[in-house]
C-alpha cells in the first residue's frame, strides 16, 4: 500500500436527499472514504448532494477538475423518482464499461436480489488532450452501507489495472 502522499486521487461522493440535508446520517460515504483509503487511495470525501441530474454531474465534473483519477458515487441507483444518478453521470462520462456495472450487480445479487435493480454505470472521463494522457474512472454503487462494501469488494481487486488502462498504460 502507499503513503497518502504517493496514493492516487478518488473522490467519494455520496447521493442522497435525506443526507444532504441532515436527515440521516451519511454511513454509506463514511464505509466507502473507508474501503478508499484501505485501498491506499487519498480520499476527498464524502461530498454529499442531493438527488438529481445536476447535482450529480456537477460533482463529478469538479471531481475531475480537481485531478481524481477516480470517483465512487454511492446512492441514486434504484427505481424512485428521484433516483437520477446514472442519468447524471451519462452527461459527464465519454466512454461507458456495461461489463464492470454487470459485474457489480452480479456479484451484488449474490447477498440480495434486490442488487439486479441498481441502475448503476461505469465509465471514462476522457481528458483533454492539453491534460495529457488519462481520464477519470466513475463508478456508481448503490446507496445501502452493505452494497457499497460488497461493490468495493468486488471493484478493489481491479482498480490497479483499470486506472493504468484509463491512464495509457499497457493491458
Amino acid at each position: 500500500m502507499t503513503s497518502p502522499s504517493d496514493a492516487l486521487r478518488a473522490v467519494a461522493v455520496t447521493v442522497s436527499d435525506r443526507s444532504s440535508d441532515g436527515r440521516r446520517e451519511d454511513e454509506s460515504g463514511r464505509i466507502l472514504v473507508a474501503a478508499l483509503e484501505a485501498l491506499g487511495y487519498a480520499v476527498t470525501g464524502p461530498v454529499v448532494v442531493p438527488d438529481g441530474v445536476e447535482s450529480v454531474a456537477g460533482a463529478l465534473r469538479n471531481a475531475v477538475e480537481d485531478g481524481a483519477c477516480l470517483v465512487v458515487t454511492t446512492g441514486g441507483t434504484g427505481m424512485g423518482p428521484r433516483d437520477l444518478t446514472p442519468e447524471g453521470t451519462r452527461q459527464v462520462i465519454t466512454r461507458d464499461n456495461p461489463g464492470l456495472a454487470e459485474l457489480l450487480r452480479r456479484e451484488g445479487s449474490r447477498h440480495t436480489p434486490y442488487a439486479a435493480v441498481s441502475r448503476g454505470l461505469v465509465g471514462v472521463v476522457d481528458w483533454p488532450s492539453e491534460r495529457g494522457h488519462g481520464g477519470t474512472l466513475v463508478v456508481n454503487l448503490p446507496g445501502r452501507p452493505s452494497a457499497v462494501q460488497e461493490g468495493m469488494d468486488v471493484l478493489g481487486p481491479l482498480l490497479g489495472h483499470l486506472l493504468a488502462q484509463v491512464s495509457g498504460g499497457d493491458h
